[in-house]
């Protein structure tokens, strides 16, 4: 059984649905569990990770939040146990994501919402399938032949059909290694911006979560300290010998950004705040736009033009710098009232619910996007993270008794959010905005990378490239 290829190919590799391809190898294309097989009690705090729709990040599985179930229902799942080299996907929503299988997940579950992909043995090599399944070609066939306008739904049957290209075995596992150095790349760093948002996420949880200079000061108060010294501690983690190692004009800064918390707590209808701080809804802080799609029948909108964010474009990255589709210069014209500028923070609102980005340039975005626009750009850094906060909060409010999560702009313009001190929240923002223009940087570096590694694949397989040239670039 053949099939049209996605893009040129130079040799006459086989093209055959995905599904004939499984085959050949002993594998097959699986749902995981029904609701009806694994229910919520079912869950455990310790046992067998179950990999769901939201574990599912960019080619590789998210630990962060991952649920899990005693080994008698693993072992009653069987047949929907994970191997190394499997490949998951999400059954609805985000269903172009898919994640390959490694060693240290070798046994997981592929749980309820997802589908597993298993190719057999030495048949198909993971990584070359991974990132075939990983292009942008191959990817956009998979949502185009999704079923459902407002939630996408895939199944067996159409990830069966899919058109899969099937090289020789040498060719693939050539294929796969070059393409997986560009990975390599993208993954450090991944994992660099995830530590520079972790520093400045310490800082916010001081700060504004935990209050620790203000409670320092609290207690030197009453225990008959220098308040202003405690707070020093708290804001810098150094002990009294250390602050008094400090050169001048550091002790000075820290004394002064100390100097800007209060001495004492008090009640909000959200606990207890430092005192003179405030009780604030989102609408507050600035502009909420509410994103809009234009229609896809008319030719003039999309184009060249100005970045459209949707809600795929928003996963695990603070900025949106992969490429987006564009509005065309008349179809942003025709909406310009919803263009927001850089520094608005975009939050997810429909069906995926909680996401949230920064948008660094003026962006559009879909329906399903509620966008701050801030009073002060002071603002932006602060409200990413209390909009990440919120996640909870915000799923909660869209839940409504629905089957397709909904939090309409008005509901979420009213949220309650905490007012610091406006000299708090502008050193707050002199002291992470350094770490989020690194990240920003970065970001934008991977986005080449990304661009790069995704032109590979048709390069190698239509000849036009060979797989010693992909190399070469790779560990460049």
């Amino acid at each position: 059984m053949g099939s049209e290829p996605l893009f040129p190919l130079h040799h006459r590799w086989e093209v055959m649905p995905l599904g004939e391809v499984c085959r050949r190898g002993g594998g097959n294309v699986q749902t995981g569990p029904f609701g009806s097989q694994l229910h919520a009690s079912d869950y455990v705090s310790d046992g067998i990770p179950s990999v769901m729709p939201q574990n599912i990040g960019d080619n590789k599985i998210l630990y962060t939040g991952i649920a899990k179930i005693t080994r008698e229902d693993a072992e009653r799942l069987s047949k929907y146990r994970m191997r190394e080299g499997d490949i998951v996907y999400s059954r609805r929503g985000d269903v172009e994501r898919r994640a390959l299988v490694r060693k240290t997940e070798d046994g997981w579950l592929c749980g309820t919402g997802c589908l597993r992909i298993r190719f057999g043995d030495e048949f198909v090599y993971p990584r070359y399938a991974a990132h075939y399944l990983g292009h942008p070609s191959v990817r956009e066939w998979i949502v185009r032949h999704a079923h459902g306008a407002t939630m996408p739904n895939l199944n067996t049957t159409i990830l069966s059909e899919l058109p899969f290209v099937l090289p020789p075995w040498s060719a693939q596992v050539l294929i796969g290694d070059a393409i997986e150095a560009y990975d390599r790349k993208l993954d450090l760093n991944r994992r660099i911006n995830q530590t520079l948002e972790a520093m400045a996420q310490a800082i916010f949880q001081s700060w504004f979560v935990n209050f620790d200079p203000v409670k320092a000061k609290v207690a030197a108060i009453q225990e008959g300290r220098d308040p202003l010294r405690a707070a020093m501690t708290a804001v810098s983690g150094k002990a009294d010998a250390e602050l008094d190692a400090l050169p001048p004009e550091q002790y000075e800064q820290l004394a002064a950004t100390a100097a800007l918390f209060p001495n004492a707590m008090e009640a909000s209808n959200l606990g207890q705040i430092p005192k003179g701080w405030a009780i604030n809804q989102i609408s507050q802080f600035g502009d909420v736009v509410c994103g809009k799609t234009p229609s896809k029948t008319n030719p003039h909108f999309f184009g060249e033009g100005i970045p459209f964010i949707k809600i795929p474009d928003m996963h695990n990255n603070v900025y949106v710098v992969s490429p987006l589709e564009q509005l065309s210069a008349s179809g942003a014209a025709s909406q310009v009232k919803k263009t927001i500028p850089p520094g608005s923070i975009c939050v997810s609102c429909i069906a995926t619910v909680g996401k949230v980005v920064i948008a660094h340039e003026p962006s559009q975005t879909n329906q399903q996007i509620n966008s701050i626009v801030p009073r002060h750009p002071q603002y932006t850094t602060y409200l990413y993270f209390q909009m990440r906060a919120k996640d909870k909060e915000f799923h909660d409010l869209a839940s409504g008794g629905s089957a397709t999560l909904n939090m309409n702009t008005s509901t979420f313009s009213k949220v309650s959010v905490l007012n610091p001190a406006f000299n708090v929240l502008e050193k707050f923002s002199v002291n992470v905005e350094p770490l989020f223009s690194e990240i920003l940087v970065r970001q934008k570096q991977s986005a080449l990378l990304s661009e790069a590694r995704d032109t590979l694949l048709p390069k190698l397989l239509s000849g036009e490239l060979s797989v010693a040239d992909a190399m070469v670039e790779a560990v460049a």
